[in-house]
């Protein structure tokens, strides 16, 4: 009897000890949030963050999904299943959030958000978001290059060259990187609150619904692991101008600035004057844009928000003459040398790369091997694979 009430008391303790750890990460969760710092690189980490540059993949990315992508389509799911597919071999965990929704023009529509995380058990995580759907027009096959074929593969291009720091310095991170492509952005009729951003507005809600961590009392949820949601949108034209459009973020805002001011300074931006205040794509200002885009129901419910929006948009924007010809590969890779600047900073990541590690910086290119092209190799073969197939199953 005695032995009896003793585990049971001990069973009590242990319960409440269970509970308020459990209380005690969520309310830290915030705290952490809030108090997150960068670690701001060296002139030569910058500078190394530049060299991992690779455009010819980043080309191949975006050959392979600029095609219209109109949900429901079969190049619409041809392009979801090569980023699971290309985001799975890159080593990412990824998840798809499927739905239905009602859609004027098309009726009911599946719907299929793509998830991919690195360190999905982190407590936290930077958030990278695109929409991976283009617009329906019935005149013309709308493929959307800057809206958003580019800012899919520039965040495929960053998990590719980046794959080194980001795996080796996430394994023991609280924070991680997350990316989502957003499903269904785009309006099939016009514009409205239930004819557009139909994937964030069902992933929004879905995650409000899930606590975190689970059977909490602080009534925190899957989104307020979520540091800060950065938007990628209608990027590839040349010389885009950024602002700061929400107070909340305006210091993760300031780094981006300072990234780029950075690499100017240190000559890792191509054709860029230094010190021309109308050169710089992120200008020292604040906006009030009021711009209706994926982020909206996340802002909504109190999640951070960086949106990374031209303004003025381009001016192929829902135009035919938004293909391949509108992008200008200059531009694009020198806004993913300060997207990576700004990733390596926030997650702190260990820029111990590979080939310095093996070979020292001496004489590198010398002492290439065939084996060292094997990821290259693999994605180009990954994708003929795909485009293949695809092609059968047109006939």
């Amino acid at each position: 009897m005695i032995r009896n009430t003793l585990v049971f008391s001990l069973l009590v303790v242990i319960g409440c000890i269970i509970e308020d750890a459990v209380c005690n990460v969520a309310s830290r969760l915030l705290e952490e949030k809030n108090s997150h710092k960068p670690n701001v690189l060296t002139d030569d980490q910058i500078v190394k963050v530049a060299s991992l540059s690779n455009v010819a993949q980043f080309e191949l990315v975006l050959d392979t999904i600029l095609v219209p992508r109109v949900v429901g389509t079969s190049d619409h799911e041809f392009v979801k299943q090569f980023i699971i597919k290309t985001m799975q071999e890159l080593g990412w965990n990824v998840e798809s959030d499927p739905f239905e929704d009602d859609t004027p023009i098309f009726g009911k529509l599946k719907f299929e958000n793509i998830v991919a995380t690195l360190n999905p058990n982190a407590k936290r995580h930077l958030v990278i978001a695109c929409h991976y759907d283009s617009k329906y027009y019935r005149e013309y096959n709308f493929v959307g290059a800057t809206d958003s074929a580019v800012p899919c593969a520039m965040m495929i291009n960053l998990a590719y060259v980046m794959a080194e720091p980001l795996k080796k310095t996430l394994k023991q991170n609280d924070v991680g990187l997350r990316f989502i492509f957003l499903d269904g952005e785009e309006a099939f009729k016009s514009w409205g609150p239930s004819d557009s951003i139909y994937g964030a507005r069902h992933l929004a809600a879905k995650w409000e619904q899930m606590p975190f961590p689970r059977n909490n009392n602080d009534g925190t949820n899957q989104l307020d692991r979520m540091d800060i949601f950065v938007l990628l949108d209608l990027l590839g034209a040349p010389d885009p101008v950024f602002y700061n459009y929400f107070s909340k973020t305006e210091k993760w805002y300031r780094r981006m600035m300072l990234a780029e001011r950075n690499l100017a300074r240190l000559g890792q931006l191509v054709q860029y004057s230094v010190g021309k205040p109308d050169q710089y794509y992120f200008q020292q200002k604040s906006l009030r844009a009021g711009i209706e885009d994926d982020h909206i129901p996340f802002l909504r419910r109190g999640v951070p928000i960086l949106h990374l929006i031209p303004i003025p948009f381009p001016s192929v924007w829902h135009q035919e003459e938004d293909n391949r010809n509108a992008v200008d590969l200059t531009t694009v890779e020198n806004l993913s040398k300060i997207l990576r600047v700004f990733v390596a900073e926030y997650l702190h990541l260990q820029l111990i790369f590979m080939f310095k590690k093996f070979y020292g910086e001496s004489d590198l290119a010398a002492k290439l091997q065939p084996q060292h092209f094997r990821p290259i190799i693999l994605l180009t073969l990954h994708v003929i694979l795909f485009r293949k197939r695809k092609i059968c199953d047109s006939d």
